[in-house]
């Protein structure tokens, strides 16, 4: 447990989850763990006791990526914790594979809608419909990662080679979903959810909290372990998200310190205000850290360094790529770089 952790309290300390059942963390909130093909290796879900026009069942808030070993725990999780009781709806926080993956399956295995923020619905229906301007691969983020310093000529063709790499995780998204915005309340078992958007991560993320449990589904936006990534992507090549992240991280500064935040990676834990304070302190100091590399002209390839001192994978990579321009842009917006165009292309900040 690293430093800023033993800040942190973990209810259940060291309990996660069997494979293919629940762990009830508040009073009818289950945490259900699914696997991950990635060095972060689970992703949390969530099931809730619902009601809704008089029929008993549960909501499930996200999904799991589409793989048939997470079907099968899926069906596990149904035989042994719903009570004969049906699924009423899916929601989904945002558009990222973990989260809606499993989403047109799960609707369809139980006909229900999927709920979710129309931002990420429309940005889920558009990449698994087999588009080329996905950000997880293809032309466009061939040519994203080559402009900002990397030449590997491998690395570049795996990336221009996984066109499909997203639909391979969500192959369908339901035709049919119901819009959910900021503010917006939910019954779900005789208990508000509150839906509280967020920005920078994905398009428009909606984590949810209910006062009556003193709970915080956090989704990706406040993690306990990890900083959440915020990344630059080719189809918005001139965004600047860090900024949006760190302002949405307000939006939770009005829930109780005692919230227990089930986040959607790492374990359940309490100390919200704590955390946030952490992510805003760890990225001024890599702003910082950035700004100060660019005394002379320096390619975001040249930057990840800077901000990732272990060695990277090539999925890692993409993601570090994309969180080192998030930085740069944030200190180039600010005017604290300029940004220079080279004749081959090739992308340089630096200090003025």
């Amino acid at each position: 447990m690293n430093p800023q952790e033993h800040r942190l309290t973990y209810p259940f300390n060291d309990t996660l989850p069997e494979p293919g059942r629940g762990l009830e963390v508040a009073p009818g909130v289950y945490w259900i763990r699914m696997p991950l093909p990635f060095a972060l290796d689970h992703i949390n879900l969530w099931l809730l006791r619902d009601e809704i026009d008089g029929v008993a069942g549960w909501t499930i808030v996200d999904c799991g990526i589409c793989k048939d070993e997470v079907k099968e725990l899926w069906e596990s999780v149904f035989e042994h914790l719903l009570q004969g009781q049906p699924v009423l709806r899916v929601i989904c926080t945002h558009m990222h594979p973990d989260h809606i993956g499993l989403a047109h399956w799960l609707c369809d295995r139980w006909n229900v809608p999927l709920w979710m923020s129309m931002t990420d619905y429309m940005t889920a229906r558009l990449w698994s419909g087999g588009s080329s301007s996905s950000a997880a691969g293809g032309e466009g983020a061939y040519q994203h990662f080559y402009a900002h310093g990397m030449r590997d000529e491998e690395s570049l063709e795996k990336i221009r080679a996984r066109s499909s790499y997203y639909k391979g995780m969500v192959p369908d998204v339901p035709k049919q979903f119901i819009r959910l915005m900021h503010g917006d309340e939910i019954q779900i078992g005789g208990s508000t959810w509150r839906a509280i958007a967020g920005y920078g991560h994905a398009p428009e993320h909606l984590s949810y909290y209910c006062a009556d449990k003193g709970v915080l589904i956090s989704g990706d936006m406040v993690l306990p372990r990890i900083s959440t990534n915020v990344s630059v992507h080719n189809l918005e090549p001139m965004s600047n998200p860090l900024p949006l992240y760190l302002r949405s991280l307000d939006a939770y500064g009005d829930l109780p310190e005692q919230t227990l935040v089930l986040p959607s990676h790492g374990k359940p834990f309490v100390g919200l205000h704590e955390r946030i304070a952490q992510q805003h302190t760890h990225h001024q100091e890599r702003l910082a850290d950035v700004l100060q590399a660019c005394v002379t002209p320096l390619s975001t390839f040249e930057v990840v360094p800077v901000l990732f001192k272990r060695s990277l994978d090539l999925h890692q990579m993409t993601f570090a790529m994309g969180e080192a321009i998030a930085h740069l842009h944030a200190l180039y917006f600010e005017g604290k770089l300029k940004r220079l165009v080279q004749p081959d292309g090739l992308i340089q900040f630096v200090r003025p």
